[in-house]
């Protein structure tokens, strides 16, 4: 018995304790709401009526505050709990409007003043052959008869825009009237200068003028992997066919892509791009690739010494090119070697002194080396010929194009596209007849290709080419990470 009593002792002296914290409690927080009515009466006076009826409230009813609180605090120590309304009733309180100025007249010069931007839109595209002028200009968004009867009468306009391909790029303000048009071109695939045409809109109406500026070189890297063949991998990596072509002729003579092309191969490449005003037209030379073509790893670097033709050059200044390409067709089979042979029209046994590459009509035909056009035109069986001395008592041979590119006494490079494949001439199909001839004598071209070997690095280039190779190879690693990143 006595230990319940000193038991309920206990208790009720915790109780009457906690009643005391609870009532230093409410005392702060009646404080605090008094503190934030003083702050509410002199920052915003518009609510002063608010804080009229809240004061008098709280000055009228202290003690059925503290009754409140105090039942709550005993009903909790029973093991019950419960929240009381501390507030009269919302609808009971009177309603408290809130008035703040607004300048109009401010709010209408801002109005006005956006009325007056001018919004200029710039959008791009290209031309077509089926092009008219309304047609251009609405698919550039612009709704302008006035500039489309410019565009069909002005002779420089017209002279720019009826070639199809042509870069275009158009600014209209924000009724979609013609501010300005350019027109960007080459003159041919060789040039570093671009052509301009600009049309403008003055104070006397819209004039046209022809300008030429010099092309800025731009400096891309990229890589991809093959997973069905070497052109699809370069469409994925959104490489220009130039480029991938480029790439084959560096490393024909290390990798025969008709048949050790490897699935999964990968390639990186840095590829010059040549732009006009920021907007790509053609792209230039490969400046450096390798290539994984299974267990093995190909490199080039270009490379040109002073007062020399450059070339490519593995990382350690061998070179990689020989005096003539492995082919004269890109992706294509050989069907007839250098040997006896049945002939497919006289079903004889004859010699055949050159190499057949089969290719749809069409394929380009590239001169295997440098030269100079000794011969263009039609002869006999062989249809339509090109013959290419390369000096040093070299010719090579072109047969059955079914059209020529070059013309006689024209200086070429190695890889110059010199006519198309065909079938001119004594032919069963589309095929390019080559041959290969010393002192006028019918050799076999693989033996001669194979022997051409280009000079190495000479020892006084070393050290920039040294240099050169570090800075491709950083590049060639970017080129790595982007398409590894692409795979994930």
């Amino acid at each position: 018995m006595r230990f319940f009593t000193f038991l309920q002792s206990k208790l009720t002296s915790a109780l009457v304790g906690f009643l005391f914290i609870c009532t230093a409690l409410l005392g702060a927080v009646l404080m605090a709401v008094q503190r934030a009515l003083d702050w509410l009466d002199g920052t915003h006076p518009q609510l002063s009526g608010l804080r009229r009826v809240v004061g008098s409230w709280l000055s009228r009813h202290p003690k059925t505050i503290s009754a409140t609180v105090a039942s709550v605090l005993l009903a909790g120590g029973g093991g019950a709990f419960a929240v009381a309304n501390l507030g009269p009733d919302i609808a009971d309180q009177p309603v408290v409007n809130i008035t703040v100025p607004v300048e109009i007249a401010q709010l209408e010069a801002q109005a006005e003043s956006l009325d007056l931007v001018n919004i200029q839109l710039t959008r791009t595209d290209s031309t077509r052959s089926a092009d008219t002028p309304e047609s251009l200009l609405r698919r550039l968004g612009i709704v302008d008869p006035e500039t489309a009867a410019f565009l069909r009468k002005n002779p420089l306009t017209k002279q720019a825009l009826q070639q199809a391909g042509r870069a275009v790029s158009a600014e209209a303000n924000n009724e979609q009237r013609l501010s300005s048009l350019t027109v960007r071109w080459l003159k041919n695939e060789t040039d570093t200068f671009f052509q301009r045409l600009v049309v403008k809109r003055t104070d006397k109406g819209l004039v046209a003028a022809l300008e030429t500026s010099p092309m800025n070189t731009s400096i891309r890297v990229t890589g991809g992997t093959v997973s069905r063949s070497l052109y699809d991998a370069a469409d994925e990596a959104r490489l220009p066919d130039s480029v991938i072509n480029q790439l084959t002729q560096i490393f024909s003579n290390q990798i025969d892509f008709h048949r050790t092309l490897r699935k999964g191969a990968e390639f990186s490449v840095v590829y010059e791009v040549l732009e006009a005003d920021g907007e790509p037209l053609r792209t230039g030379r490969v400046l450096s690739a390798d290539f994984n073509n299974g267990d093995r790893k190909y490199e080039a670097v270009w490379f040109q010494e002073p007062g020399q033709k450059g070339n490519y050059y593995d990382m350690q200044g061998k070179s990689l090119s020989r005096a003539y390409l492995a082919a004269p067709v890109a992706f294509s089979r050989k069907t007839s070697g250098f040997s006896m042979r049945l002939h497919p029209i006289f079903q004889t046994m004859r010699a055949h002194q050159g190499v057949d590459y089969a290719a749809p009509t069409g394929t380009p035909a590239q001169s295997v080396g440098d030269g100079v056009v000794e011969f263009a035109g039609v002869q006999g069986g062989f249809g339509n010929m090109v013959i290419v001395n390369h000096g040093g008592k070299h010719s090579t041979v072109y047969a059955h194009l079914s059209r020529i590119h070059v013309r006689k006494g024209q200086s070429i490079q190695k890889g110059q596209v010199i006519g198309a494949v065909g079938s001119t001439g004594w032919s069963t199909g589309p095929h390019l007849h080559f041959e290969f001839r010393i002192n006028g004598v019918h050799v076999d071209p693989q033996k001669v290709i194979q022997t051409a070997q280009s000079a190495p690095i000479s020892p006084a280039a070393k050290a920039r080419f040294n240099s050169m190779v570090e800075q491709a190879r950083t590049q060639l690693q970017a080129a790595a990470q982007m398409r590894d990143s692409s795979i994930q």
